[in-house]
């Protein structure tokens, strides 16, 4: 797993602009009007989640829309359901002990 995906995600603006583009592809002004951020810090931000992998730019004429790339969330999404079919597991064995000693008594 790439942790700089989630060193990128970790800050809250980058990841409210992950959350917008989950609507659709968005230009930089796009994303600063709907942050709150000027467009400078926008840019920034979307340079940390582009080198992440985390967005692709597609260019349209003299427009340049952000948009969010499947492969690193599908990429997580198995890490994720790894951890969480080791806890899974953990959390059988617990429950199995706990029975036991119930009976026990």
């Amino acid at each position: 797993m790439d942790t700089s995906i989630f060193a990128a995600l970790a800050e809250p603006s980058r990841l409210r602009i992950i959350e917008l583009l989950r609507e659709g592809p968005l230009t930089v002004g796009d994303i600063a009007i709907q942050t709150g951020l000027r467009q400078p810090q926008a840019s920034k931000h979307l340079r940390v989640l582009s080198d992440a992998g985390l967005v692709e730019v597609q260019r349209d004429a003299n427009k340049r829309y952000y948009k969010l790339r499947q492969e690193p969330f599908l990429e997580m999404e198995a890490w994720l359901e790894s951890c969480r079919r080791v806890w899974d597991e953990r959390f059988d064995r617990l429950d199995h002990y706990l029975k036991e000693l119930q009976g026990k008594d």
